[in-house]
């Protein structure tokens, strides 16, 4: 009990602001915490929340319903194990969106895991059965080495750490035989995506000691002037973590750290530790100062290439690309850009645009793959320098440390929608992912920014007597053909009779039913599933009460056995995992002398999936009991179950229906790509953003990058998950 305000202190957690234990110095060294309102404000904009603890021999519960305790917290059980567990629902009437991004979530523990070693944390998306566990016991040096698992390192990781004035500051990095750069910086376990102070600290104390050592030891003497920052940036992994006492972050959101002293101070300790580590590894140390040198012969290279393609204000009278069918309009902001595949559909699509606002670039081919090609190189491709052009805004890293303008500058950014328009094929999705990988390499603030959209042109053209409908993939044509189907039917049971949108209703759900069984069924059995669906009436609370569940097996054992007849005998049994205090349902099946067990944990028992399946199943109770007798067009015949009852719908919806599936964007006129694909009035577009960056990064390097064995594997591994494969 807390002391002063008379309820539990977990409920004081879960209910009260400002409760966190920042506020108390004597509590945590540091923190990222800001106000101590986080669980509090989980609670309130819950629906529901559950509160389950385990420590002192016990289980304490609570339930919480839009932030109000149903009841004190109170002791329900035994357990021999500790932790905290709290599960909870979004309240649908304060957030649009519910679901949740398994990539940002993994993203977030991913960064957890590196930065306190040895610390375990898993996450497991039923919905879609991934899964990841992330454990480090190196620390940030692991996160390096998986940040640079795909590509090739130049030598083993350097390991800097050090405390001054009660700050910490831990840095890993390494250098690889790539062209990016992909620094992570960190405050108090806080990714500060737009980095800050101790960043800029650590990118000026870098340049400075490398290009100290390399004079030091007479390595500079081919290069007309000194490597630049982004020079010895090139093909860098680093991470860098500070901790600090009374960390200032620029916004709630804590994106960018902002303590003046942190610049110095970071600076001053990886220049002392870096000029160490240089002189005590001389072999590491000259690879490192080659690299740059490298790179600056090739920014030297590609400083003609560069001027070549960097755009020249309307005043200076820079031309554009002869191929670029430009806009009337000069408002970026009110302007967008069409990236066509090929001239065929850029022919279509010039004719089909609005000319006020709507630009059309088309590309010839496939362009570069930046991913495996130096800037030199890239900035000597006709299409990439076309691109840049046609866009106004630089390429490549911002020069560093300030010492001149950003190329970078998002203010000559022509249009504030670039769109990539690709055909719906093999060829169409390769393109498109040579200019993501375009953008995310090369103009990244494109993406950060929300300018970067995929068009959605549709996938099938549908056509019955004079009438004809575009549709955007699978679902569309489902749902049309749907309407078709359940025109004039009736579907009759004894107890009820089904016609129009009800019955659309009904097969739509019948639908919905067999793609969460197909979901299951890749984890598990399919003959568990009828277990599953009807055993998840063993409620944990059911199974807390030992009396309740004989009545239950029974119960499922007599269904099991009518269901399955072919396979023999059920019994059913729960099992108690006194390890874990949990629940295993177990059910054995005996034919012919051979007796077969499923262990299902109780925990799935009362999953989303689980509980979904049970509510569909009570709305086909609705309709009666089989058989239903189908009538259309004059026509009747019994059918056995609701499955023929939603195959026969479908089937006759695609009678006297012609379906077209578009591959190529040429494959439509003029119009018709301005109608379904161009018109922001009825378009669909995709907004490309950055939610995971290092999962991000490694599907790059793994798809894109010169290593063909994780390709390979990554095929492998997800050729299962394919969706729309274009033969």
């Amino acid at each position: 009990m807390h002391k002063t305000e008379k309820v539990s202190a977990a409920e004081v957690v879960m209910t009260k602001l400002h409760a966190g234990g920042k506020f108390e110095h004597s509590a945590y060294k540091v923190s990222g915490g800001l106000h101590g309102v986080g669980a509090s404000c989980v609670n309130a904009l819950a629906e529901w929340l559950h509160l389950e603890i385990r420590r002192d021999g016990k289980l304490y519960e609570q339930d919480y319903v839009r932030g109000t305790p149903k009841a004190p917290l109170k002791a329900s059980g035994k357990s021999d194990r500790t932790g905290t567990k709290v599960t909870f629902k979004p309240d649908p009437k304060i957030f649009e969106t519910t679901e949740y991004s398994f990539d940002t979530l993994s993203q977030r523990l991913r960064e957890m895991a590196f930065l306190n070693k040895g610390l375990t944390i898993g996450i497991h998306d039923e919905r879609t059965d991934k899964q990841h566990e992330f454990v480090y016991e190196g620390g940030i040096v692991s996160f390096v080495e998986y940040l640079n698992q795909r590509k090739t390192p130049l030598h083993k990781p350097v390991y800097i750490e050090a405390k001054r004035d009660g700050v910490i500051v831990q840095l890993a990095m390494q250098w690889n035989d790539g062209y990016q750069e992909n620094i992570f910086s960190f405050a108090n376990n806080i990714n500060t995506i737009e980095g800050g102070t101790h960043l800029s600290g650590f990118k000026s104390a870098l340049t400075r000691t490398i290009n100290f050592y390399a004079q030091k030891n007479e390595l500079l003497k081919k290069l007309k002037e000194v490597p630049e920052g982004e020079d010895i940036r090139e093909g860098l992994t680093a991470v860098l973590s500070v901790y600090l006492p009374e960390p200032q972050f620029e916004g709630q959101t804590k994106a960018k750290l902002g303590n003046s002293e942190m610049e110095g101070l970071v600076k001053q300790l990886v220049n002392e530790r870096l000029v160490d580590y240089l002189e005590r590894n001389g072999p590491v140390a000259r690879k490192i100062v080659a690299k740059a040198i490298e790179a600056a012969h090739a920014r030297e290279a590609a400083r003609a290439a560069r001027n070549l393609v960097r755009r020249k204000s309307a005043l200076e009278g820079g031309a554009l690309p002869g191929k670029l069918a430009d806009c009337q309009e000069r408002d970026p902001a009110q302007s967008e850009l069409y990236i066509v595949e090929g001239d065929s559909a850029g022919g279509s699509a010039k004719q089909g645009r609005d000319r006020r606002f709507q630009a059309i670039l088309p590309l010839r081919g496939k362009i570069l793959n930046v991913e495996k090609a130096r800037f030199d190189k890239i900035l000597s491709s006709e299409e990439i320098r076309t691109l840049i052009t046609a866009l106004g805004v630089g390429v490549g890293e911002a020069v560093p440390d300030g010492t001149a303008e950003t190329e970078r500058d998002l203010s000559k950014l022509r249009y504030h929608r670039v769109i990539c328009m690709t055909d719906a094929d093999v060829d169409g999705s390769h393109i498109r992912t040579l200019l993501l990988t375009f953008f995310y390499r090369q103009m990244p603030q494109i993406i950060e920014n929300g300018y970067l959209y995929i068009a959605q042109p549709p996938l099938f053209r549908v056509k019955k007597g004079k009438v004809e409908k575009y549709l955007k993939d699978e679902a569309a044509l489902e749902n049309y053909l749907l309407a078709f189907g359940v025109e004039g039917v009736r579907v009759k049971s004894k107890q009820k009779e089904l016609t129009g949108q009800p019955l659309a209703r009904l097969v739509t759900q019948l639908i919905r039913y067999d793609k969460i069984l197909d979901l299951i069924q890749r984890r598990h059995d399919p003959r568990v599933i009828d277990v599953l669906v009807t055993a998840s009436e063993l409620t944990t609370e059911v199974l807390a009460k030992e009396k309740k569940i004989d009545p239950e097996l029974d119960k499922i054992a007599a269904h099991l056995q009518q269901v399955f007849p072919e396979m023999g005998d059920f019994e059913v049994d729960v099992q108690k995992d006194l390890e874990h205090a949990s629940h295993k349902v177990v059910y054995t099946t005996t034919w012919q002398g051979f007796r077969r067990q499923t262990q299902i944990d109780a925990d799935l028992l009362i999953s989303a999936e689980i509980k979904e399946l049970r509510k569909l199943r009570e709305s086909f109770r609705e309709i009666g009991a089989p058989p239903f007798q189908v009538e259309a067009d004059e026509s009747k015949q019994t059918l056995p179950f609701l499955r023929p009852v939603r195959d026969f719908i479908l089937q006759r919806g695609r009678e006297g229906v012609v379906i077209q599936r578009y591959k190529g964007l040429g494959e439509m006129n003029p119009q018709q790509l301005w109608v379904t694909t161009m018109n922001p009035e009825v378009r669909t577009l995709l907004q490309v953003k950055i939610e995971d960056a290092v999962e991000a990064d490694q599907i790059f390097t793994i798809l894109m990058g010169d290593q063909v064995e994780p390709r390979r594997q990554f095929i492998e591994e997800n050729a299962l998950y394919v969706r729309n494969l274009d033969i």
